[in-house]
């Protein structure tokens, strides 16, 4: 019996991701659990309007947030995005792809470890993640809780150079 290794995981833009996946994704009750931000509900216009709003990253600062995807199927969406003088790294993956973050993390951060404009790193994350033991494992250091868009997030930073 022939064993199958893990999936190849590549990074395509978001406009290449049908409107019906992204809706689908982000209208998953276990998604919107961890993502306090996250108060419209999805439908084609919503989606539009990020896609739209991620792409605007692209061509603002030359980076922006991937669809991310695992033997070509769609498993989830995260990038870079600037806010102020850092680049924050989000991702967000369907249930089914949730045991690849760590995965996908590691090869965004060797992408971000090459590219010289990215001297760190930030994560914001819910107070309502527990495992974050992965976080320490890349090197990533605790600033501290902060408030954006009203809500609490744990903020962290990982140095690339």
């Amino acid at each position: 019996m022939t064993q199958k290794g893990p999936p190849l995981i590549t990074f395509a833009r978001l406009p290449d991701i049908p409107s019906d996946i992204l809706i689908a994704h982000m209208s998953d009750p276990r998604v919107a659990l961890h993502m306090p931000l996250l108060k419209d509900a999805w439908n084609p216009v919503v989606a539009a309007k990020f896609v739209a709003a991620k792409e605007e990253c692209w061509r603002r600062d030359g980076l922006g947030h991937w669809a991310i995807l695992a033997d070509g199927r769609y498993v989830g969406w995260g990038g870079f995005q600037k806010e102020g003088d850092e680049w924050d790294f989000g991702l967000v993956l369907t249930p089914g792809a949730f045991g690849l973050g760590a995965r996908i993390t590691c090869k965004a951060i060797a992408f971000a470890t090459a590219d010289a404009r990215i001297p760190f790193v930030t994560f914001l994350l819910p107070p309502s993640r527990r495992n974050l033991a992965a976080l320490g494992r890349l090197g990533a250091s605790f600033v501290g809780e902060i408030q954006h868009d009203g809500a609490t997030f744990l903020k962290y930073r990982l140095e690339t150079r």
